[in-house]
């Protein structure tokens, strides 16, 4: 069911970016009189699970899910349609267009993906507002458990109170600068330390296999006791909280799962707090130093047990059409840093490039509005930002000669353009090839 859940989210993102991104250049096309001769969601690689005619245009739905495409007559693209291009100029050619005309055009799909990740941050801020946590009002800092942060002397209970020269007040703002980070100030016991990162921070990062960085430390609240549990006849029900072991008091669950460690084999006492009553309950430890009870997850309840303070803040319509935009630009900022990092060798950054896969774990496994807006506007972006890459094959490269014949006054040949789709083409076969590599090559060795 997890799967459904999750393949069903991805699809229904990828599917719904992808017509609008090719309405985009579908558009613009029909407004300056430019024949479509096909509009496709997916790619329809020898068939296609449907199609349709309607007018001079074949809408259909391919079986590779990797894209879609809009054909567009006169127009040199992946298709290499060389029997047209051989053929004179046509009136509703997209080559016989003002060079103004097919920049729009070119254009269109990256413009509709700017706005709709816009719109979508607009109303997100209308109906769900904000929600943050104040980094002040963390119970007892982070959890530090991943290990590239403990190598760099991270340990739980700090506190970071800023990255670079930018103060960090909010939880979201760790990963709004931790993508250029090179210096993190933290607040251990009272005192502020600085820990200097190391250039592949983020290709260590991405090598270690494990996403968590600065965690919520809080308490051991039961979900359940599993069936194969030693301690399945034990006295514990949904709720009650797990607060020490033979008398020690453990605040946290990081303490609680790290003091088991001292005792694989034994029974311990554990204190347990059920409503307002402390009660005593004997749990057997296992060889592997778990007792086999499950915790709860609920931010609802750590926030009332005063583990940390949630700052939620409402938008009116209007005030949401400023938080989106705050939102817009910070993501776009964001990712540009990104981009930046993969492309600069001595960050390591390329290594936690991936693919379909990587885009697929983004959603979550219960169906969630929200996490699926939120998604669908950053891959909106992401989509759009790559886009506008000048390479060949890809809308940017298009821009890029259009630019240089507006410019210069000269367009390039045909036979220029076809061998640079050629060579733009398989740039991006060899890019997604690698991409998807790294999802493999991840899944294997993690």
């Amino acid at each position: 069911m997890e799967f459904v859940i999750k393949i069903s989210q991805f699809l229904l993102s990828l599917s719904l970016l992808i017509v609008l991104h090719e309405l985009g250049h579908f558009i613009p096309a029909k407004l300056f009189k430019t024949k479509v001769e096909k509009f496709y969601l997916f790619f329809d690689v020898k068939y296609s699970l449907f199609k349709k005619k309607i007018g001079e245009t074949v809408y259909g739905i391919g079986w590779l899910p990797l894209g879609g495409y809009v054909k567009i007559a006169g127009m040199i693209d992946e298709s290499m349609d060389k029997e047209q291009m051989a053929q004179p100029p046509q009136p509703w050619e997209f080559r016989s267009k003002p060079a103004w005309q097919r920049l729009i055009i070119m254009l269109g799909g990256v413009t509709v993906n700017f706005i709709l990740a816009y719109v979508i941050y607009v109303f997100m801020s209308f109906i769900y507002g904000d929600t943050d946590i104040k980094i002040d009002s963390l119970k007892g800092g982070y959890w530090i458990e991943n290990p590239v942060l403990v190598d760099l002397g991270f340990k739980t209970g700090d506190k970071v109170i800023a990255i670079n020269d930018n103060s960090i007040e909010n939880d979201s703002e760790i990963g709004q600068y931790i993508i250029s980070a090179e210096t993190i100030t933290i607040e251990r016991n009272g005192s502020q330390q600085v820990i200097d990162l190391p250039d592949n921070f983020l290709g260590q990062l991405s090598s270690s296999g494990n996403k968590d960085l600065f965690e919520y430390r809080y308490p051991f609240i039961v979900s359940k006791v599993a069936d194969t549990s030693l301690n399945k006849s034990a006295d514990l029900i949904k709720d009650d909280i797990i607060t020490g072991i033979n008398g020690k008091e453990l605040p946290f669950f990081d303490q609680f799962k790290n003091e088991l460690k001292n005792y694989k084999g034994q029974t311990v006492n554990v204190d347990v707090l059920r409503g307002d009553e402390t009660l005593s309950r004997a749990l057997k430890v296992g060889n592997d130093g778990t007792v086999g009870v499950f915790r709860s997850i609920n931010p609802n309840k750590f926030q009332e047990l005063g583990y940390y303070d949630v700052i939620r803040r409402e938008y009116t319509f209007g005030e949401s059409f400023g938080a989106g935009a705050d939102k817009f630009v910070k993501t776009i900022v964001n990712y540009g840093a990104q981009l930046k990092a993969i492309f600069t060798p001595k960050t390591e950054a390329v290594k936690g490039l991936g693919g379909f896969k990587a885009i697929y774990d983004q959603f979550p496994s219960v169906w969630s509005w929200s996490y699926f807006w939120g998604i669908t506007a950053f891959l909106s972006i992401m989509l759009a930002i790559l886009n506008l890459l000048p390479i060949p094959a890809l809308d940017g490269g298009h821009v890029m000669f259009l630019l240089f014949e507006m410019v210069s006054g000269r367009k390039p040949s045909e036979k220029f353009l076809e061998r640079a789709q050629v060579i733009g083409f398989f740039i991006l076969i060899a890019l997604v090839l690698f991409a998807n590599g790294n999802d493999i090559f991840k899944a294997i060795t993690n």
